[in-house]
């Protein structure tokens, strides 16, 4: 318990954070320019999330320690790894015919964050929704990120725990008489 309570306050925690995203934004844009596997909306928006969990984790492994900055930054990857399953939950559900979403040919965001349009090379939309390409054990792509951000929210939950009960350990070590 205490070799992950220490991995958690490390650099090494946000590097493996960042590692898994930038494994995923490279799998990603392997399926897309070189298996042809072309993005629909989804698919962007789930890449965005990657993105940007890789900028929280990132930016973390950068700060020095400082709880506030960790308590922050393990809440805004959590944030992250649940956008990134409930894209991931809405894209199997389109691909199995399941519930009653539908996808666009546009990314959909504000004016303002024309993100497809700065950087088209990595968010651009050029596909419908529909089925997702079969990845590694059989799992369509779908599958694999429902796993991976389930993975990682429980990862980043334990992070958060680790982090509340060594708050709690700390004032209990100051308020103690001696």
């Amino acid at each position: 318990m205490q070799s992950l309570e220490t991995l958690f306050k490390s650099r090494s925690y946000w590097l493996m954070i960042a590692a898994a995203s930038l494994a995923m934004l490279v799998i990603a844009l392997y399926y897309q320019y070189v298996l042809g596997e072309e993005p629909c909306q989804v698919c962007i928006q789930a890449r965005l999330w990657v993105f940007a969990l890789l900028l929280v984790s990132m930016t973390l492994a950068a700060l020095p320690k400082n709880r506030v900055l960790r308590l922050s930054g393990n809440l805004l990857a959590l944030a992250c790894a649940l956008g990134l399953g409930e894209r991931a939950w809405f894209l199997y559900q389109l691909e199995n015919g399941i519930g009653n979403g539908s996808c666009e040919f546009q990314l959909g965001m504000p004016d303002w964050f024309a993100i497809d349009q700065w950087f088209p090379s990595l968010f651009e939309v050029r596909n419908l929704c529909s089925f997702t390409p079969e990845m590694l054990f059989g799992l369509s792509m779908a599958e694999g990120l429902l796993l991976i951000a389930g993975l990682l929210g429980v990862f980043i939950s334990c992070a958060l725990v680790s982090h509340q009960m060594a708050g709690q350990a700390e004032s209990r070590s100051t308020s103690a008489p001696g």
